[in-house]
């Protein structure tokens, strides 16, 4: 057994052995930076939380907009294990550390991992307030989460990455948003490390790269769940056009966060139709 492997089995079973761990989930739901408030909407009932503080040795989220906690909660016949805030490479974790909340969550028995982020738009037909499903990353930015040991149990040593976000997940969101009459484009997310925000010339580098959208997390999560056998989709809410040259404005995190809160409705009807939409029937059977 692997260290990684042996501290995962530690934090599981001291959090079962605890009755911390109220269901085996279905899903796991990661809330990124202004999102968390779907945790506390009427859509997500919520059975029980965790702060993450209250987990030995775990990484604890340091800002601003994430608070830090697993909240286990249904959404419809869903059982849905939710990450209200995640944590970054930029605030000093190393990148197994980061993402050891989505492992821990796939111990939990998650077969589904929905990623949401705040992004920058790099695609200048994007606009702030955008919903953008996630069909590609490019992570040659970020140290893998993979690099080390491998855990044979997790996956294997060199996990194929043709395709990462599920079709069938992605042709799911697509119908949802089709229905809510909600414009969801599609497009490729690439991770940096942060957490400053790019220059003129990053972005123009990203974009001949072929990125649409640029941000500080999701990739190294996704590939992580993807050596676990997840299946996987991903939400982008872009919140700012990357770089301040073009949009013209200073870039702050305030601007992320009064961006998420405008979306917060239309992300709620989002996510919920979503959740509920997922056809669970031969998925990692």
């Amino acid at each position: 057994m692997t260290d990684l492997k042996r501290e995962l089995e530690y934090k599981y079973f001291d959090l079962k052995v605890n009755n911390r761990i109220p269901f085996e989930p279905d899903i796991a739901l990661v809330l990124g930076s202004g999102l968390g408030d779907y945790a506390d909407s009427e859509a997500f009932i919520k059975v029980a939380e965790i702060p993450y503080s209250e987990i030995e040795g775990f990484p604890v989220s340091t800002v601003s907009g994430h608070d830090g906690r697993f909240v286990f909660g249904m959404v419809g016949d869903k059982k849905v294990v939710c990450m209200k805030g995640r944590v970054h490479y930029y605030e000093g974790y190393t990148v197994d550390k980061v993402v050891l909340p989505i492992r821990l969550m796939r111990r939990m028995g998650a077969k589904i991992l929905l990623l949401t982020n705040a992004a920058g738009g790099i695609n200048p037909t994007y606009r702030p307030g955008d919903f953008v499903s996630i069909s590609d990353h490019i992570s040659s930015f970020m140290p893998s989460p993979l690099i080390g040991p491998n855990e044979d149990s997790f996956g294997v040593r060199f996990p194929d990455m043709s395709l990462v976000y599920s079709e069938m997940l992605r042709d799911t969101l697509k119908g949802c948003a089709k229905e809510l009459e909600i414009d969801l484009k599609e497009g490729v997310y690439v991770q940096l490390t942060g957490p400053n925000y790019e220059t003129p010339a990053e972005i123009r580098m990203l974009s001949r790269l072929g990125a649409d959208l640029v941000g500080m997390s999701t990739v190294i999560e996704a590939m992580a769940a993807h050596h676990m056998g997840m299946e996987i989709c991903g939400i982008s809410l872009v919140t700012n056009m990357a770089s301040g040259v073009i949009s013209g404005a200073v870039l702050s995190h305030e601007e992320v966060k009064e961006t998420a809160a405008v979306a917060k409705e239309r992300f709620t009807a989002l996510v919920t139709s979503f959740l509920r939409s997922i056809p669970m029937s031969g998925i990692m059977e």
